[in-house]
């Protein structure tokens, strides 16, 4: 069976207004004026201006349905983006839909999830627009009624004129609606009217997810495709010498063996042949450099703490004298802490699928940054970046882990090579030992108290593997002491490291929290 996605807005239009006559709002997240928010009928959707590229519509049913560019991976913004518009709207957000936009840069601003940012940049956006059509709406039914506007409210998903005891559901006045000029101007909610925003509700998907039904990436399939896994080397440092594949291409269903930069690919019919094949691989690796001896815990254990004694070291921040603050101290406690390397680990193992043609390159899975894969793929088949498209199914986590692209990357490469249509899966196990990790980083503490126990003097050194700077100097107790030095080092490695939740931050908090308590 063939998974079925919406490749782009224009197909996302012609299928909404298959459902029947309604109200559609064209908008811009690139802009919040009411003004550049434009009402449409159903049969002008085709045809509607390429400076729309979002749509909300209100169909004859009062289900409202949003175009949204932001990718989901369990963060809920397909909770929180319909609560924000049916807020405004005045409708029950379970009456709210969202439908997964694909990677458009030229129209979208900002496809991304992470950063915590996509309800800080879409705010004002949407509420302008679930705002503009609560008033279409009104003005419609007040039209009807041939009474002032001003005398009609809305409430969950109906127009009210109390006067008369009449009232109206939106689905029954979304045409009409549509065929009127949508306000340039209208009010948003008092926050102190919100009866939505602030609330603990369900995520709408919960139901779905229960029985199977959202396309993941791992889930996605199209009639026709192969599947590949990876042999990757089983150390950092390394990469292929040579390879004997002749046993794995004699595995039922193995199709293809192909050699990438980083690893050597199975394609077949299926992952279980292509996971049979992998196995049968003999493989012979030699070092990238070969002077530089491979990397052990251990190795980093030892450098770490020869980089905490080391009399030199970056200075971060310094504040007053903490020198003399020490030599003065009635009492001086020191502590250390560490932690290790950490895989993201997210419950859906990293996979893409794509399809290099002579006429373009088509993406489709789970990514956190759709245009870095674009970008990164455009850069590896020396294409530009025009030519590749990406559609983002949803996510099984991230964590950090899907910001990057070199599963995107791996399966462009195996199609280009192979000249197939193929989806890259990675197992449980490659995630573990061949990923990325959260830097391990080793902290040293140092506080100098006065015979008060008053903190007089501060310092924290920080050593980090790839971390870029494994300390943040501007965070607490930094400004609430006189006397503080903070400096760090970073150690080098050829470990892949990545953001792993708040980099740095969420194991630097509970190190410097505790050493403060204790």
């Amino acid at each position: 069976m063939e998974t079925k996605l919406i490749p782009n807005r224009r197909e996302f239009i012609k299928m909404a207004a298959t459902v029947g006559g309604g109200l559609w709002l064209g908008f811009n997240w690139k802009t919040a004026n009411a003004a550049n928010i434009t009402s449409l009928e159903t049969a002008a959707l085709a045809d509607a201006p390429s400076r729309f590229n979002s749509f909300l519509s209100i169909g004859t049913d009062g289900i409202v349905t949003l175009f949204s560019p932001n990718p989901e991976v369990g963060q809920g913004i397909k909770t929180a983006f319909p609560m924000i518009v049916a807020e405004e709207l005045d409708v029950d957000w379970s009456r709210v839909r969202v439908e997964q936009a694909p990677l458009d840069t030229k129209k979208f601003e900002r496809q991304v999830a992470g950063g915590s940012g996509s309800i800080k940049h879409s705010w004002t956006r949407l509420r302008q627009a679930g705002a503009t059509a609560r008033q279409l709406l009104i003005e419609t039914a007040a039209a009807r009624w041939n009474v002032p506007a001003s005398e009609c409210t809305t409430d969950k998903g109906v127009v009210l004129h109390k006067a008369s005891n009449r009232k109206l559901g939106y689905g029954e006045l979304a045409t009409d609606a549509a065929k009127r000029p949508a306000p340039t101007n209208v009010a948003l909610k008092d926050r102190k009217d919100f009866k939505i925003i602030g609330q603990s509700v369900p995520n709408v998907d919960n139901a779905e997810i229960s029985t199977g039904k959202p396309v993941y990436g791992i889930d996605f399939y199209r009639e026709g495709m192969l599947f590949a896994m990876v042999q990757r080397p089983p150390a950092f440092g390394l990469r292929v010498k040579s390879v004997d594949a002749a046993a794995a291409k004699a595995t039922t269903g193995v199709t293809d063996v192909v050699t990438l930069k980083n690893g050597v690919a199975v394609v077949g019919k299926s992952t279980w042949a292509v996971k049979k094949g992998r196995d049968k691989l003999k493989v012979e690796w030699e070092k990238i450099n070969p002077n530089a001896a491979l990397e052990s815990t251990a190795d980093h254990d030892r450098k770490f703490r020869e980089l905490l004694d080391a009399p030199d070291a970056k200075v971060n921040r310094k504040d007053g004298d903490p020198d003399a603050a020490f030599a003065s101290a009635a009492r001086v406690i020191k502590a250390e802490y560490q932690c290790p390397l950490l895989p993201h680990s997210p419950l859906e193992p990293m996979n893409f699928f794509a399809h290099v043609r002579p006429d373009g390159v088509e993406l489709i899975g789970s990514t956190q940054t759709p245009e870095r894969a674009r970008g990164e793929v455009a850069k590896l088949l020396g294409v530009s970046p025009d030519t590749v498209s990406v559609q983002m199914t949803r996510m099984g986590g991230g964590f950090g882990r899907r910001l990057q692209a070199d599963f995107a990357v791996e399966a462009a490469e195996i199609s280009n090579l192979a000249k197939v249509p193929v989806k890259v899966i990675w197992t449980r196990e490659d995630d573990m030992s061949g990923g990325s990790y959260r830097p391990s980083c080793r902290y040293r503490f140092e506080a100098a108290l006065d015979a008060q126990n008053n903190l007089i003097g501060y310092k924290l050194r920080g050593v980090g593997l790839n971390a870029g700077s494994p300390v943040r100097e501007d965070n607490f107790p930094a400004g609430a002491v006189p006397n503080l030095l903070i400096d760090s080092q970073d150690l080098k490695s050829p470990v892949t490291t990545w953001a792993w939740r708040a980099p740095i931050t969420n194991f630097l908090a509970f190190a410097e929290q505790s050493f403060l308590d204790e």
